[in-house]
């Protein structure tokens, strides 16, 4: 089976930076898109990064010129750098990816989701 496992969140002040990663297991054929979410209490989820295979990305208004997506194919991982934070970013992030995975002879093209890795920006 697929998993998706984040880490990297945590407590940060106002200002202050952090790494997301989320690492991808399992019996994986590819990855397409990877992406990065976020749920704050109270809010719905909300798309916070993408990027595709290919490296083309695209990001939230709210975090545009502040947040970088990045992903290494090798180790089928993607990274979500956040910089300037800002209370408003606390939240649950998510990674998410669409996959096809490969067994029995057979190719399944799938979403997933990772547990969620919890971000807080207070001072």
């Amino acid at each position: 089976q697929v998993q998706l496992v984040e880490s990297g969140g945590g407590l940060v002040q106002p200002g202050g930076s952090l790494r997301l990663t989320c690492a991808a297991s399992g019996s994986i054929f590819s990855i397409n898109n990877m992406a990065w979410y976020r749920q704050a209490p109270g809010n719905q989820r909300e798309l916070v990064a993408v990027i595709s295979s290919g490296g083309s990305t695209n990001y939230a208004d709210s975090v545009k010129g502040r947040f970088t997506i990045s992903r290494d194919g090798a180790k089928n991982a993607v990274d979500l750098h956040m910089n300037s934070l800002t209370p408003e970013d606390t939240a649950v992030y998510y990674c998410n990816a669409d996959l096809t995975t490969y067994s029995a002879s057979r190719y399944y093209i799938s979403n997933y989701w990772g547990q969620g890795t919890q971000v807080t920006v207070s001072s």
